[in-house]
């Protein structure tokens, strides 16, 4: 399994960035994907995920109202759209995914068994 996350960039505080998760996974609809980012400094947090098939979708409260994730089964695709961004979203953003998370661990990246390399999100003040 391998997890492509791509979409990351330099943009201004307010400004807007989707990021996309490409998967090699023949049953991707049956697999949890997950986005968590890790600032400089700082240890990974969860930031979104969405459960399988197209399931109901969970957020940190940092991004709550702000970050939608969406997820095309048909491209083995999952999407974090990012809007009214802040310098406090700058981080590498990752995607994970896993076929047999069970819900109440959906926020603890440990519990992921497969991460792509992240992409990199700047906001400027």
């Amino acid at each position: 399994v391998q997890l492509q996350a791509s979409g990351g960039g330099l943009v201004m505080a307010g400004g807007s960035l989707r990021l996309s998760c490409a998967a090699s996974i023949r049953t991707f609809r049956s697999y949890v994907v997950g986005w968590s980012r890790q600032a400089p400094g700082k240890e990974r947090e969860f930031t979104a995920a969405m459960f399988r098939g197209g399931g109901s979708t969970y957020y940190a409260d940092s991004v709550k109202g702000r970050f939608t994730m969406s997820r095309d089964n048909a491209k083995n695709t999952a999407y974090l759209q990012m809007n009214n961004l802040g310098p406090e979203d700058t981080a590498v953003y990752y995607c994970a995914a896993d076929r047999s998370l069970i819900l109440s661990s959906i926020r603890t990246g440990d519990a992921y068994d497969y991460w792509g390399r992240g992409t990199q999100v700047t906001v400027s003040s």
